[in-house]
């Protein structure tokens, strides 16, 4: 009887182990790959000819390469909206990036795409950068539904010693860690290490988040050598830089391969943002005024930062053995998109999501079938934005003197041709969407910091009469003004 009850007990066991693994193999492991700063035209597969990424254009020839992946047009925005789901004018992330210097985050009642994954039996991790918020722990990686944690927790920091200004920015699950390399190697490292030690019976979400290749424009001299045909100094290490990248990509997809899980992973790979071609939206770690930007975005015009199409129209590829078909993909896809593709592959529910703005582009992305996607909104601030509607684009400036740019990128695709003039009705429509749009929006929280920190009280920089230092005069004791406030009349005294 007892023998009888082994038996059971084991075959039971064996039958539940079973099921787990098939329940496991059903759910896509996923590798989620972001670059910063990319331009669209600086992989191979959108036409490069000086930079190498050999490893990435296979990824894109042997699945889909898309023509219009949108993300917000900087960093914190877009990983904002990755995160969520949502906009970032839903939640007051929508302007410029988090400085070094603020409180800020993105808000804790948001229900991220890993807690979303976790519920569906994901394990979780992020390697690589993360920019929605450093100063208080509430808004770190691990306290928002990442299993395990390693990278930077800022925007912008030196690829050597891992910090900004001083100040160490790299951690493993919360804790400091001081080691030596370079971040883009570093990253790469232990993307390995995290792949090997995954096992086929549950699945994975790795948000794999390169630096590279963000100032400052930082390679390993035998990447840098590897480019001595590129005359311009910049291009030469910032083409090492992606090269780099490149290679840390190729590990990654190797050690898949080598571990039998390469059918069954996705890999999606895209930049944050377009490249940059405006020196103030380039970082503050690097003197810019002695430097020619090296990013190309192609044939699109402008890039980071700005609402033309090089702002936000990205390098980006999936690929999926035997579900995603070789082929280049036209549907417009935003990243916002990505948090309910991946929770339906995965099985999971949103139902905890505050409500999403991506939609379902499974099919667009595996098929090539016409996306879902009608609508795409750039941006939404009170002194700009952004909307399309089908193959109509607006840019409405809002401060005086306000502007409005109106394109149909169907047939100018890289805006050379603002017909606004001739679609009054068309601008008025536009314009009450946008309008619509910015009642449901958050005050942007980047304001409110720049204009707490520029209208604090502080030591007025008063020039002397002289037009000596120091310029103010020194302050002796209280008020004797009859309210009984202010700063003392020391010439009062005088007298």
């Amino acid at each position: 009887m007892k023998h009888t009850v082994k038996l059971l007990v084991l075959a039971v066991g064996m039958a539940l182990t079973a099921l787990s693994t098939t329940q496991a193999a059903s759910k896509p492991n996923i590798v989620h790959i972001v670059s910063d700063d990319l331009g669209w035209k600086d992989v191979g597969f959108n036409g490069a000819t000086d930079i190498k990424t050999p490893h990435i254009d296979a990824l894109a020839a042997g699945g889909a390469k898309f023509t219009q992946f949108y993300t917000q047009s900087m960093c914190t925005p877009t990983r904002a909206a990755l995160m969520t789901g949502r906009y970032p004018f839903r939640y007051g992330l929508q302007t410029i990036v988090i400085p070094g210097p603020a409180g800020y985050g993105l808000d804790t009642s948001e229900y991220l795409l890993p807690q979303c994954l976790k519920d569906a039996g994901y394990s979780t991790a992020i390697i690589g950068k993360w920019h929605l918020g450093h100063a208080d722990i509430k808004y770190w990686p691990k306290q928002r539904g990442f299993d395990y944690q390693y990278g930077a927790m800022i925007g912008e920091l030196d690829y050597y010693t891992h910090s900004d200004a001083g100040v160490l920015d790299w951690f493993r699950n919360n804790q400091p860690v001081k080691e030596e390399g370079y971040t883009t190697q570093l990253i790469g490292n232990d993307a390995v290490k995290y792949l090997n030690e995954q096992s086929a019976d549950k699945p994975f979400y790795l948000y794999l988040t390169f630096n590279a290749p963000h100032t400052p424009y930082q390679a390993p001299q035998d990447y840098i050598d590897r480019y001595k045909d590129i005359e311009e100094p910049t291009r030469r290490i910032y083409a090492g830089m992606v090269t780099c990248m490149d290679d840390e990509i190729g590990r990654v997809v190797a050690t898949l391969e080598k571990k039998g899980m390469r059918e069954n992973t996705l890999i999606i790979f895209h930049s944050d943002n377009g490249g940059t071609k405006n020196a103030m939206f380039a970082g503050q770690m690097t003197d810019l005024s002695k430097l020619k930007l090296p990013c190309d975005n192609g044939p699109y015009r402008d890039g980071k930062g700005s609402l033309f199409e090089g702002g936000s129209r990205v390098a980006a590829c999936a690929n999926w053995p035997g579900h995603i078909k070789p082929q280049t993909v036209d549907g417009i896809i935003h990243a916002v998109d990505l948090y309910p593709t991946l929770a339906s592959l995965a099985g999971a529910s949103t139902a905890k999501c505050k409500p999403l703005d991506g939609v379902n582009v499974w099919d667009t992305i595996a098929k090539g079938r016409n996306s879902p996607r009608t609508e795409l909104v750039y941006n939404v601030e009170p002194f700009r934005g952004a909307v399309r509607q089908g193959d109509w684009k607006m840019i409405w400036r809002t401060l005086i003197p306000t502007s409005v740019d109106l394109y149909n990128l169907a047939d100018d695709p890289y805006e050379q041709n603002n017909v606004a003039s001739k679609h009054p009705l068309r601008i008025h429509s536009m314009q009450a969407r946008l309008n619509e749009l910015g009642k449901e929006s958050a005050k942007p929280l980047a304001l409110m910091y720049v204009a707490s920190v520029g209208l604090a009280h502080g030591k007025p920089n008063m020039a002397s009469p002289d037009g000596k230092k120091p310029a103010a005069e020194p302050v002796h004791g209280h008020s004797i003004t009859d309210e009984g406030v202010g700063e003392k009349d020391i010439h009062a005294e005088q007298k």
